[in-house]
């Protein structure tokens, strides 16, 4: 079985910006639901509405794959899936380990969509050993006394961090030594690491307040709109509800 250390794809002489593989992932995702419904073909509007981009983005995109669509037919489905799969490198296996079994730790690894995008989870890390040999989806939690060799053993290179903030560094450090050189952070803190490492950051409270300032936003386009609105009074004088000549207003009569 080949892993993710030892068969890379092979370089690519064309350059694919960032931007563009960031969103790869959405269009495969897409692709395999239109894959798995039997659809064989699928237009760039279609698609990229799937995929929530601009399809004018999309068919860019495709030309850095190499991938034009047919005029009038659109893009093969099962085709797009392979080329996409094999730029993301998802046809080969990734073994992949998880620092700390807390209760993040442990929702990842129950995550059952990890297998069937090319990942595999070699080893579940964690520094209590209490939790030591305890079962989490199917493995035994390992010591983080033995991370080092079970990098080296299950020839990893990508390794996810779920410990709390203080540890992240020294759990990134050891794996870094070790050999990894992709790391997935979702330790709320900023991680430092060497050239040729890379590190993507998920940080669940930073997404929560950008939330919140677009639910801010929202709260205050409502509230502008009902100032702007005219008062109850004003409108009441518009519709007619004006004093009589003595003074009094009119009574409302019954329909």
């Amino acid at each position: 079985m080949a892993t993710g250390r030892t068969h890379r794809p092979a370089t690519r002489s064309r350059g694919i910006p960032e931007a563009t593989v960031a969103r790869l992932p959405l269009y495969l995702r897409a692709l395999t639901a239109l894959s798995e419904r039997s659809v064989p073909t699928v237009s760039s509007e279609e698609l990229a509405a799937a995929a929530g981009v601009n399809s004018a983005k999309l068919r860019k995109d495709f030309s850095y794959l190499g991938s034009y669509g047919t005029r009038g037919v659109g893009y093969d489905v099962e085709y797009l899936v392979y080329q996409i799969s094999r730029e993301l490198g998802l046809t080969q296996d990734w073994p992949v380990v998880i620092v700390g079994m807390g209760n993040l730790g442990a929702a990842l690894a129950n995550y059952g969509g990890f297998a069937s995008r090319g990942f595999r989870i070699a080893a579940l890390i964690d520094a209590d050993a209490a939790l030591t040999g305890r079962p989490i989806a199917g493995l035994p939690v390992r010591h983080a006394d033995e991370l080092e060799s079970i990098v080296r053993d299950n020839h990893v290179s990508i390794g996810v961090i779920t410990t709390p903030a203080g540890a992240a560094q020294e759990v990134c450090d050891r794996l870094v030594t070790a050999g990894v050189t992709s790391i997935l952070n979702f330790a709320p803190t900023v991680l430092t690491v060497p050239d040729g490492v890379d590190v993507r950051k998920v940080d669940l409270s930073i997404e929560l307040q950008i939330l919140a300032f677009h639910e801010q936003r929202k709260a205050g386009e409502e509230l502008e709109g009902a100032l702007a609105a005219p008062p109850v009074a004003a409108k009441a004088a518009r519709d007619g509800d004006r004093p009589g000549p003595d003074g009094d207003v009119p009574a409302v009569m019954p329909a």
